[in-house]
């Protein structure tokens, strides 16, 4: 008898440290439901204080995790494991994500301040009336330059990296989209092209560019740019505001012919556990004030109107990362290509890569 009753005991201890041991990992993992909001997003991509201000404010607990990547980001909330209540993916993937019914609808019934949001940033193609999706962050790619190498006069239009001045001195963002889409806008083509012509085109043109190319990297344009070890340099408006803000002989130009404009936008992924604590993530970040603060703290351009007003007038006038109406008419937004012509894109890319070795 004592003996089974010392196995039932054993058997209960068990069963509590297995219960608190779950409730434990349950936590650690950002899925502690209703006190919690887990949020999933680029690194270094939104002000801490904001983070800070929004638990003080909503009585939730913040678990924030990051991503380098969208494809990375995909493949962990595809496979389940931790319940992002929030993510920040960029336009093709949100589009990809939609097709593959891995987002809740927005309720805009529940949100307040959409109408701080720019009409010209809602409603797009990638998102019709943005029933899946709310404007975080907007930016183009364009060329960085240092005006002690080369002049302005020299350094507005893609083909201007073919430039036979700068041999060694370019360095390209490591993207095969950005890469392959700028080489398909110098010559008229859209970056979005499934044509398999324009592609070889766009391809032959770019291994034409190796002689100039300095570098293929990431993050490390900041660093060597800053560092004046490159004349010029195809990078993001946000990078670029970084780089600017390290070296006043920096300057960055979007190519009129075209380029790409890119979004970022909150989404509620469909595996969330914490729905109205998203809901009021969404309406914090939609306020103006916490906007303007986190687009000073980013460098990002808002697509929150009545934060723009709010930011320092060198910022918000400055048409390097506000540009005008024209300017962004000539401008695409990224589409899913599809597996198919991802694939193609990312064959091309590396051609171009190995052509340079």
């Amino acid at each position: 008898m004592r003996k089974l009753q010392s196995l039932l005991i054993g058997i209960l201890v068990i069963i509590l440290v297995l219960f608190f041991g779950a409730r434990q990992l349950e936590k650690s993992s950002g899925m502690a439901g209703a006190d919690t909001l887990t949020i999933y997003n680029w690194g270094d991509y939104i002000d801490p204080e904001l983070l800070r201000k929004f638990e003080k404010e909503s009585g939730y607990k913040v678990n924030y995790e990051t991503f380098d990547s969208n494809e990375a980001m995909f493949t962990k909330i595809q496979q389940g494991g931790t319940a992002y209540d929030i993510t920040i993916p960029s336009e093709y993937m949100i589009q990809k994500m939609m097709k593959e019914k891995m987002l809740l609808p927005i309720d805009h019934s529940k949100l307040t301040g959409l109408d701080n949001i720019d009409p010209r940033f809602l409603d797009q193609e990638f998102d019709p009336q943005n029933k899946y999706s709310i404007p975080y962050f907007w930016g183009t790619l364009g060329i960085i330059y240092n005006d002690k190498f080369i002049s302005a006069d020299k350094i507005k239009h893609w083909d201007d990296l073919w430039r036979s001045d700068l041999k060694d001195n370019v360095m390209l963002i490591d993207g095969a989209r950005e890469v392959l889409g700028l080489s398909l806008n110098s010559l008229g083509y859209s970056l979005n092209s499934k044509n398999n012509q324009e592609l070889r085109e766009a391809t032959d043109k770019l291994n034409k560019l190796t002689t100039n190319v300095k570098a293929i990297v990431a993050d490390e344009i900041k660093m060597y740019m800053i560092n004046e070890e490159s004349a010029v340099a195809v990078t993001f408006s946000g990078e670029a505001a970084e780089m600017l803000a390290g070296n006043e002989h920096l300057h960055y130009v979007i190519p009129s012919e075209g380029s790409n404009l890119w979004f970022d936008n909150i989404v509620i992924p469909k595996t969330a556990k914490n729905i109205k604590g998203s809901y009021e993530f969404i309406n914090f970040m939609l306020r103006p004030e916490n906007a303007a603060q986190n687009a000073e703290y980013i460098g990002y351009s808002t697509p929150n109107k009545e934060a723009e007003k709010l930011l320092p007038k060198e910022i918000s006038s400055d048409e390097q990362f506000y540009p005008s109406d024209e300017v962004i008419q000539h401008l695409e937004v990224y589409e899913d290509l599809g597996a198919k012509y991802l694939g193609i894109y990312n064959d091309l890319f590396l051609e171009f890569k190995m052509y340079r070795k």
